[in-house]
């Protein structure tokens, strides 16, 4: 009996730089990255395909790219379709808390754009949660059209604690619980990135939302994306297979690609090409078409025993 392992995407130039950092983020004390581990025979993958104008293509066949699974180039797939979900899930995080104060009007614009752009998406599949001190409040589900849930994000204030990794915990549960099980779960947390309170690691976040299969998608609201709290999110988007935007037409941006990407994700699977414990790294690679690129989690753990 074959069992399965699902493989979330992630960004290929996350990957560089992880490479990059290891020796520094240890340095650091940064919490290691989550590891996952599986005595499967068989390999799962969802990957997302863009073009060389960032724009999703719907259009893949299986002849169109190969596999390399720990150096092992895999073009037999037992498997190669679309999802079968036919609803996509969508969670708003608004930070409320203290270091947003200066940006708040800002925020509060950005979530009632965010709210217009998703007319595609039926409104009882959209929620909105705010986040300040030490406890997220959900300001609306199935009704945030209607309710103007911007209007009711409380106002920051001085000296607010931001709980962002506990507020990930709980959304991510949220999701879970409310999102058909097939249905594509999507985060847009819209902060500064900075965590002050929150009981849970960034670590914790990662990996609740990476089980529960929920992409994060990041709006990263500080002035400029070189501080700790911009690398959070970024990590947070590229480890979920996810986005991360910064800067002018973020918004914008960010409602495109989820709704891009959301019908341009893919899912094979095959046999597994090497018994090797350890980690099998993952690439996907263009067989014809050299601008596609490919956007899957970065691979493995795989025990033997």
């Amino acid at each position: 009996m074959a069992f399965t392992i699902n493989l979330h995407r992630l960004s290929p130039i996350f990957l560089l730089i992880v490479a990059s950092s290891l020796y520094s983020s240890a340095a650091a004390g940064d919490p290691p990255d989550p590891i996952y581990r599986t005595h499967a025979s068989e390999v799962r993958l969802t990957f997302s395909v863009t073009d060389q104008n960032q724009h999703g293509v719907a259009t893949l066949q299986a002849s169109d790219f190969a596999v390399v699974d720990k150096e092992i180039i895999v073009r037999n797939f037992q498997s190669f379709t679309r999802p079968g979900a036919t609803k996509l899930e969508i969670a708003m995080l608004v930070d409320a808390s203290g270091s947003m104060l200066p940006r708040f009007r800002r925020e509060t614009s950005d979530v009632l754009d965010l709210l217009a752009q998703t007319a595609g998406v039926p409104e009882e599949n959209i929620s909105v949660f705010s986040f300040a001190e030490s406890h997220p409040k959900l300001l609306c589900a199935a009704d945030c059209r209607s309710s103007h849930a911007a209007e009711q994000i409380p106002l920051p204030r001085i000296g607010d604690l931001t709980p962002l990794y506990d507020t990930i915990l709980d959304a991510t549960d949220y999701l879970a619980q409310h999102a058909d099980q097939d249905a594509e779960k999507v985060l847009i947390i819209i902060s500064d990135g900075q965590d002050t309170v929150s009981r849970n690691s960034l670590r914790d976040a990662t990996d609740a939302a990476i089980n529960a299969g929920v992409e994060i998608y990041a709006l990263d609201f500080n002035s400029n994306n070189s501080n700790p709290g911009s690398a959070v999110l970024y990590r947070l988007a590229c480890a979920t297979g996810g986005r991360y935007f910064w800067g002018m037409n973020s918004t914008d941006r960010a409602t495109n690609a989820i709704l891009e990407d959301f019908n341009a994700t893919y899912v094979i699977t095959y046999k597994l090409p090497s018994h090797d414990s350890g980690f099998h790294a993952l690439r996907i690679l263009p067989t014809h078409n050299s601008t596609l690129q490919f956007r899957s989690r970065s691979g493995y753990y795989f025990d033997h025993r």
